[in-house]
């Protein structure tokens, strides 16, 4: 009985995510590596919609072990007819290896999704991994588009599982039989969340599925602002032959950085600032200052202008 209520509430977690899916012709993407988190995220999509899922796991070359996980995922693949593929990057992961392994993965899994005409990629996030992301959030000082956290859609990524806790998908798991597969690396105290997982290991008596209400509260808040952002920029954003003018920046501050942002990206769409950066220049442009940012001009007072700053004469 609980495993069936398990697969309603999956059912329902697709069907506000992607409303049209279970009445669709689509087919689902699933991102799988053997772990239990993912492993249920399989199981479960195979109970609620069979036939119309498939699955790769992605071998990115940093553990010897790792080919024969991937091959694990494909033998309960193919006990249950679902379609599996094996990926792995065309180069070696170098770098910082937990973000570059995650470029990577995203790369091979959405160029997958596309090569067999799937809508929708799935990925295990659970509300474990919600809320382990808040936490390295705040820790990193994020703002607004940060504490958004993990998002429960974007683009062809979905990721129903984000209210369902982690030892939930685990017992589910176990109540089939399948032993899943113990990646090292979640053990590693060299990376952030490992340790921040460790830290909350020790709290007790928390719902940890309320971190992805905290995560989607955000999210809505991070539209809201990015649309009324949008909204005055059309508005007072003017676009020149020398860069664009800001008519009126009378606003509050969280909304004048991003109109500010906005038009350094006018003049130079590849300046990426910084708030440190930002912070002295918004001052300065409040006081009637004329400032240099990247390549940029910028002249305050009551309209802000923005074009190329003229070369210098090193001569």
């Amino acid at each position: 009985m609980m495993e069936q209520a398990l697969v309603d509430r999956f059912r329902e977690a697709v069907t506000m995510l992607v409303p049209d899916f279970e009445n669709s012709d689509d087919k689902l993407g699933l991102a799988v590596s053997g772990g239990p988190d993912s492993l249920a995220l399989l199981l479960l999509a195979n109970s609620c919609f069979p036939g119309r899922i498939a699955a790769a796991s992605v071998d990115h070359g940093l553990r010897p072990e790792a080919h024969a996980e991937c091959e694990f995922v494909a033998s309960i693949c193919a006990d249950r007819a679902i379609p599996h593929q094996i990926l792995k990057p065309s180069f070696p992961i170098r770098g910082s290896i937990q973000a570059e392994a995650r470029k990577a993965r995203y790369a091979l899994l959405n160029a997958w999704i596309e090569g067999r005409g799937m809508a929708w990629l799935a990925t295990a996030h659970h509300a474990d991994d919600q809320l382990e992301t808040l936490v390295m959030r705040i820790m990193r000082g994020s703002g607004v588009d940060g504490m958004s956290a993990i998002r429960a859609k974007r683009g062809p990524i979905i990721r129903p599982l984000l209210s369902f806790p982690k030892n939930m998908l685990a017992e589910f798991v176990t109540a089939q039989g399948i032993t899943p597969v113990d990646d090292p690396s979640n053990k590693d105290q060299s990376f952030d969340r490992v340790r921040v997982r460790d830290a909350l290991s020790r709290l007790s008596g928390f719902d940890v599925s309320l971190a992805n209400q905290s995560a989607a509260a955000l999210d809505d808040a991070r539209t809201a602002i990015h649309w009324m952002v949008d909204k005055l920029a059309a508005t007072y954003i003017q676009k020149n032959e020398d860069g664009c003018t800001l008519d009126n920046h009378d606003f509050p501050h969280e909304i004048v950085r991003r109109l500010l942002l906005k038009c350094l990206h006018v003049c130079d769409p590849a300046l990426s600032p910084r708030g440190s950066q930002l912070e002295p220049l918004i001052k300065g442009l409040e006081q009637g200052e004329t400032q240099t940012i990247g390549n940029i001009l910028c002249k305050g007072g009551k309209v802000w202008t923005f074009s190329a700053a003229p070369e210098r004469n090193n001569r």
